[in-house]
């Protein structure tokens, strides 16, 4: 199937992409009713970001997914009927599909199967803007494609392009075993070369120890809104899943005037794919070196609370969860009737959109960044210009007044514990 048609616009041809037709498939094994409808919800913005449009959806309540096609043989004719009703381009189910259900479905349905992870990979493709980013999601769509190979056939003469097939491309995965591993060597080895290069930067601020902060949360709560309204920066800024892949680091002024480094990163999901759990581990080691998580929860969404447990089990699993954590319940203005903030944790409830909301946020960071650094108080001759100017830029200065009397200047202020200007100023402290 040709996923795009063209049109000219002043002597350009110019490429559309048409909007796929798709069936959604799940199976309930669990109680609650209301989580399954959650995350059937997710998967219909999933294939929304992903650009096709759900027809139909069909959904099964059953003790354990059947073996052989994830749903049972009733079902399976009902999504025959259905198929040949709507006429889809894929059929995406609401799991992770076992190479032989996938090979089984695609011998009873006339359209591509596809499962949610390869829907989330398919978005990746779609969202990776750097070399890094490409190169992670290729290897993970690799990783994930490796097992599936043997024995596709017909599912594998269908891939022509669209959603669940973007990123490595056909002629790879219909290359042997042998030829896909190498492509993984090569990968990896490339993206080791990224790995120490990022090293080499974290190294250069750990010296000049700059105080860190990253944005981390579930797919869509606002990361990235807030991220460009505090920081200096432009990020990719849109109501969808995913919008940000890449992280970005930028600067970020407190009320005092100090400066501190924040970085936006790739959203979480319930579910998130194992390989690209691990792809990501090396752009994700950009948050292991920070000094506080902001964890980014949307208010306004019904199931705020199993996003809020999706990132701090994603957090355990990637080790960051014993970072220093502020919760931030993000569109205040939008929030949902049901909506309990967890009194556990250390949190502000804003609005991203909300100017003193977000001059909130930045003097209750401030409060966080002085909890984690030492008060100093000094007498500074007025020949040390290097060290006052230091004062100045890297530390939280309350206070500086020149005595004529002794040519000296009053400071105070907070710094770092690890700091060099924390060691320069010791020998002048009161």
């Amino acid at each position: 199937m040709n996923n795009s048609k063209y049109k000219r616009k002043e002597g350009f041809l110019l490429e559309e992409k048409v909007v796929e037709k798709a069936l959604l498939v799940g199976c309930q094994i669990e109680e609650d009713d209301q989580r399954f409808e959650y995350s059937m919800e997710e998967l219909a913005s999933l294939a929304e970001t992903a650009r096709a449009e759900v027809s139909a959806v069909l959904s099964q309540k059953r003790e354990r997914i059947h073996p052989k096609t994830y749903i049972g043989k009733g079902k399976v004719e009902e999504l025959i009927a259905l198929q040949e009703q709507f006429e889809p381009d894929l059929v995406i189910f609401n799991d992770e599909l076992s190479p032989s259900q996938i090979r089984n479905l695609s011998e009873q349905l006339d359209a591509r199967v596809i499962d949610r992870t390869q829907l989330i990979l398919d978005i990746f493709a779609q969202r990776a803007r750097s070399k890094e980013g490409k190169l992670q999601v290729e290897l993970a769509q690799l990783q994930y494609m490796l097992p599936r190979l043997v024995g596709k056939g017909t599912a594998m003469s269908r891939l022509a392009g669209g959603i669940g097939t973007r990123g490595p491309g056909e002629t790879k995965l219909e290359s042997d075993r042998r030829h896909i591993r190498r492509r993984i060597d090569d990968i990896k080895k490339s993206l080791q070369v990224v790995v120490e290069h990022r090293e080499r930067y974290r190294e250069r601020r750990k010296k000049n120890k700059t105080f860190q902060l990253a944005l981390m949360g579930y797919t869509n709560a606002g990361k990235s809104t807030l991220f460009n309204r505090i920081s200096i920066a432009e990020s990719y800024e849109e109501n969808q899943l995913f919008a940000t892949l890449d992280p970005l680091t930028r600067k970020l002024i407190l009320p005092s005037g100090y400066t501190a480094l924040v970085t936006d990163t790739v959203g979480f999901i319930q579910d998130l794919p194992t390989a690209l759990v691990a792809a990501f581990r090396s752009t994700l080691e950009e948050v292991k070196e920070a000094d506080l998580l902001l964890h980014v929860v949307d208010s306004s969404n019904p199931d705020y609370n199993n996003h809020e447990k999706t990132v701090q089990s994603l957090l355990e699993e990637l080790g960051m969860d014993h970072i220093h954590q502020l919760t931030i319940y993000n569109k205040r203005d939008q929030m949902h009737p049901d909506f309990v903030p967890d009194s556990s944790s250390e949190k502000i409830i804003i609005s991203a959109l909300d100017g003193n909301d977000r001059d909130s946020l930045k003097h209750k960071i401030e409060e966080i960044v002085i909890e984690q650094m030492e008060a100093y108080h000094v007498n500074l001759p007025s020949s040390e210009g290097k060290l006052l100017s230091q004062l100045k830029n890297e530390t939280i200065l309350r206070k500086l007044e020149f005595n004529e009397e002794s040519h000296t200047y009053e400071a105070e202020g907070f710094s770092l514990t690890d700091h060099p200007v924390t060691g320069n100023i010791k020998k002048y402290q009161k």
